[in-house]
This record gives structure tokens, C-alpha cells and sequence, in this order.
């Protein structure tokens, strides 16, 4: 009989500590899901964001919209992502908010250590070194040659985030001696390479598409591992032989201080699966982007390995770039 009792008795406890154990992962999102972009509608991040958004609506049964915060380089959007501290909000954002501005800004208004945490990549878009026509090079290695032999002539942009501080890391580290020219809207540094008055930028694949296609200026190669397949011809830095300038970028989904372990991966098994569509995919692909997908613990350890990288960037370069 107290046997029978002592039973009944583990089964009932056992009955209340179930319950408890997932509510995170169950009961999310119970309402409106927000997604703060810290850059403009319809640029950049934005566009997969919303691909993203849609789709991620279906698979919670609840609305996702996209909140854009532009400005400063991500951090006015970061900043207010991390003061909300709200559960039904997440950032999507590229990695720099970890990897860099801690290294180059004295002083944020967040903790990336604490106020943000890292749930899943989502995509990779294509970057391009994009070489002015009036040049008259046709490959990374012509570029790079003459930049050698001319020090101090040739002029260069490199974008936004951590590309700057990459690509001035790389040529520095190469002992090339080129000028950067600093610019707020990395559009107009697009337009002063096809009209001759810039030498080189390196940024978004997508954003020179339209003017290589046109031939008003030559894309010597992508820094991604894989050829972008808008434009195969093209080789990976690489392939052209300088496997230093291989870069990606890494964006995806961040949560806030606090959320629990198990809604972050119930969040990135989701990002996963929306990443795995095969016409997402093939949208994505329109636009020069991969579609990826990870664990938190897998971003975490990519951005880790990304912050030693810039620091090493930063220290060689040895001042905050002016852009």
C-alpha cells in the first residue's frame, strides 16, 4: 500500500514539474513578433529580413513585422533593440555589433556580452572588389600590382561595418599603400567608381551588379568561399590567389539579455528551417545572398572567431578609420 502511495506520489510531482519545464518553448511568441533592422527600408539587410519575416510568420501563427531603425552604422538600431529588453522583439543585424564597435567606438550604449545574444545566421551576401574601367585591370592580381608599383596613387572605399577595417587591414598587411576616401552614402562611392573619379570599392555584390553588366565597371572578384552565381565568371579572391582577402559576412538573428536557452533554440530551429526553403532560396539568390542557418552555440563561436580577426584588423591598422 505505501508502495502503491509513493508511486502515486512521484507520478504527481512528476505531473507538476512537466508542465514547467518548456514554457518558453511552447508558449512562443504569443503575440506580435517585432524584428528591429538598424538599416533603411527596401536596403541591404532589409530585403532578406522581410523574406525572413514572412516566413517565420507561418511557421508561429503569429504576425512578424519589420521595425527599421537606420543610422550610424547599425548602432542607433542596435542600441534601441538592447533598451527594450522585450521578448516578442529580436534584432537582425550583421555581426559587427559583437565583432567590431566594441573595438572602435569608446563608448556604446549597450553591452554586446550582455544585452544581446546571438541565435542564428541567416544569410551571406556576395561581396564584390569592383575596379574602376579607367584602371584598365582586369584581374584582382593586376589591381593589386599596380597598387605596388604606384604607392599612394590609388583611392579606395570599402563600404560600411567591418569591410573598412578589413579591406584597409588586408592592404595595409600587404604592404600596399592606398588612400581611403570616406563616405556616408557607400551609393555615391558606386557612382565615382563609373565615372572614374574613385579606383576601387569593395561592398555588396548586389549594389554593382547593375553597372558591371552595363561594363561600366569591372568586378575582379568576390571575397566569398563560393563563385556568386549571378555572375560565375568571376573568381573568389581565393581562387585569384589571395586567400587573405576571403571575407563573409555574418548577419542574422540576435535576442535579448535574459531570453531563455530554450527559446533561442527554438528560434533558430526555426531560422533553419526557413533557410532550408528551396524558393527562399531561389529569392534569395536573385538578390546575390546564401541563406544559412545555425545553432546559437554555432553563431557564437563564428562571431568569436570573427571579433579575433578585426581585433588583429584594428591593432595593424592602429586608429578608428575615418569614413
Amino acid at each position: 500500500m505505501q508502495r502503491n502511495l509513493l508511486a502515486v506520489a512521484v507520478v504527481g510531482m512528476m505531473a507538476l514539474t512537466v508542465p514547467t519545464s518548456l514554457p518558453h518553448a511552447e508558449q512562443w511568441p504569443q503575440r506580435t513578433v517585432r524584428i528591429i533592422v538598424p538599416g533603411s527600408a527596401g536596403q541591404g539587410l532589409d530585403v532578406p529580413a522581410r523574406m525572413f519575416a514572412e516566413r517565420l510568420a507561418e511557421r508561429w501563427k503569429q504576425p512578424v513585422i519589420i521595425e527599421n531603425r537606420p543610422g550610424a552604422d547599425g548602432l542607433i538600431g542596435t542600441a534601441a533593440f538592447a533598451s527594450l529588453r522585450d521578448d516578442h522583439t529580436l534584432l537582425f543585424w550583421n555581426a559587427a555589433v559583437f565583432t567590431l564597435y566594441p573595438l572602435v567606438q569608446e563608448k556604446l550604449s549597450y553591452d554586446p556580452g550582455r544585452d544581446i545574444v546571438p541565435i542564428s545566421t541567416a544569410t551571406n551576401a556576395f561581396q564584390a572588389i569592383t575596379a574602376s574601367n579607367h584602371l584598365k585591370t582586369r584581374s584582382l592580381r593586376a589591381l593589386l600590382d599596380t597598387a605596388r608599383s604606384h604607392p599612394g596613387t590609388l583611392n579606395y572605399n570599402a563600404g560600411a561595418g567591418e569591410l573598412p577595417y578589413f579591406f584597409s587591414g588586408f592592404l595595409m598587411g600587404a604592404g600596399l599603400d592606398m588612400v581611403l576616401v570616406p563616405y556616408r552614402d557607400f551609393n555615391l562611392a558606386i557612382q565615382d567608381v563609373a565615372e572614374g573619379r574613385l579606383d576601387v570599392i569593395m561592398g555588396a555584390l548586389l549594389s554593382v551588379l547593375p553597372l558591371a553588366e552595363a561594363g561600366k565597371v569591372k568586378v575582379l572578384a568576390v571575397s566569398n568561399k563560393q563563385r556568386a552565381p549571378l555572375l560565375p565568371e568571376i573568381p573568389t579572391a581565393i581562387e585569384a590567389g589571395f586567400p587573405d582577402l576571403a571575407f563573409e559576412v555574418l548577419a542574422g538573428f540576435f535576442g535579448p539579455r535574459d531570453a531563455p536557452a530554450d527559446r533561442l533554440d527554438r528560434i533558430a530551429e526555426d531560422v533553419r528551417a526557413v533557410a532550408a526553403d528551396a524558393i527562399l532560396a531561389e529569392r534569395l539568390a536573385a538578390i546575390s545572398v546564401i541563406p544559412l542557418g545555425s545553432t546559437p552555440a554555432e553563431f557564437k563561436a563564428a562571431i568569436d572567431l570573427r571579433r579575433s580577426k578585426m581585433a588583429a584588423m584594428v591593432k595593424l591598422i592602429g586608429h578608428k578609420l575615418a569614413r
